[in-house]
């Protein structure tokens, strides 16, 4: 992730919010949503179901046919796409996170969000585009295992899948960003990609969810391997987590405009290695399996809100409607 943001959250000189009342992280998302949301009485993907292993694997193929571009085949993309003008893009990275997480945080995270927003999403559900998993890393270099693409590579492949997307008749493409250091690259791409396909084009790097996760999380500059994504990770993919490695590290500065959280502060460049000998800017040991089941689900409704009212929406009625 990118100085001053490195995950979807990063608390980004927003205000901070009190910490949540004393009740469990998950009755906390459930407040948020007023507990009526449909998303919220599913059950996820990594807790027991009614169904046995064999059907469940069945059923669960049978259902990403619908939403799942890379495959589908050439007629059934030709019916999806006459059934529905919007699209998912994830992009995420490939580079260190601590001693604790797995290289693939940025790129998993995003590529779990559209997934689980579309299988969400009621027919007809947005197509989910195949991960573009590489972005800008160069500032992690320094730690081995980090596979970095330049920005102007990275948005001139964006800019062509999303001219791409939009010949075969998407006119609405959300690009689901995993990846802080992108977000300078993402934006030029969706500019360039609306500039040139008259498309309605936007970057989520978290914007849709960032004050619930700041109400979820403890840790003030808490912005890459640290308390919120190690939650996630631990929510998804606990087995990825080397629990016995966590180790907090938490930025200070001399000046108050370049804290990760400050209200008054710049966006700046540095190479990680400079600022944190282990990676993480953070504090993981405050993460938690429950923290980041209710940040995931936050993340996830707040993203089906914005593509079920993008859904129905004709590009005129999006620039002029007025709610």
């Amino acid at each position: 992730m990118g100085i001053p943001v490195h995950g979807r959250h990063a608390n980004r000189g927003c205000p901070r919010a009190p910490p949540p009342p004393p009740q469990t992280c998950l009755e906390y998302a459930w407040s948020l949503y007023g507990g009526n949301h449909p998303a919220l009485a599913r059950p996820y993907r990594f807790e027991g179901r009614e169904k046995g292993p064999e059907t469940d694997r069945a059923g669960a193929a049978t259902a990403a046919k619908d939403y799942l571009l890379a495959e589908l085949t050439w007629p059934e993309a030709e019916r999806r796409l006459a059934e529905v003008d919007i699209a998912l893009l994830p992009v995420g990275a490939i580079e260190q996170h601590g001693y604790h997480l797995p290289l693939d945080t940025d790129a998993f995270d995003a590529d779990y969000i559209c997934r689980e927003v579309a299988r969400r999403c009621p027919a007809p559900r947005p197509l989910v585009l195949p991960l573009i998993p590489y972005g800008v890393s160069y500032h992690h270099q320094d730690f081995p295992g980090t596979l970095s693409v330049g920005p102007d590579t990275l948005a001139r492949f964006v800019y062509e899948v999303g001219m791409s997307a939009a010949h075969n008749g998407i006119s609405k493409l959300v690009i689901v960003n995993g990846h802080g250091g992108n977000m300078a690259t993402l934006q030029y791409a969706a500019q360039m990609i609306n500039r040139d396909a008259h498309i309605f084009t936007c970057v989520d790097t978290g914007e849709t969810s960032d004050a619930d996760i700041n109400r979820l999380a403890e840790t003030k500059s808490d912005v890459h391997a640290g308390e919120i994504e190690t939650s996630t990770s631990l929510a998804t993919r606990p087995e990825l987590v080397d629990v016995t490695r966590l180790e907090k590290f938490v930025p200070r500065f001399s000046s108050q405009y370049l804290d990760f959280s400050s209200e008054y502060g710049v966006e700046w460049y540095a190479h990680t290695s400079r600022i944190s000998p282990s990676g993480v800017l953070g504090d993981p040991t405050k993460a938690s399996a429950e923290k980041g089941r209710a940040m995931m689900e936050a993340m996830i409704v707040h993203l089906i809100r914005f593509v079920e009212g993008l859904k129905p929406l004709s590009l005129a009625e999006i620039h002029e409607r007025r709610i």
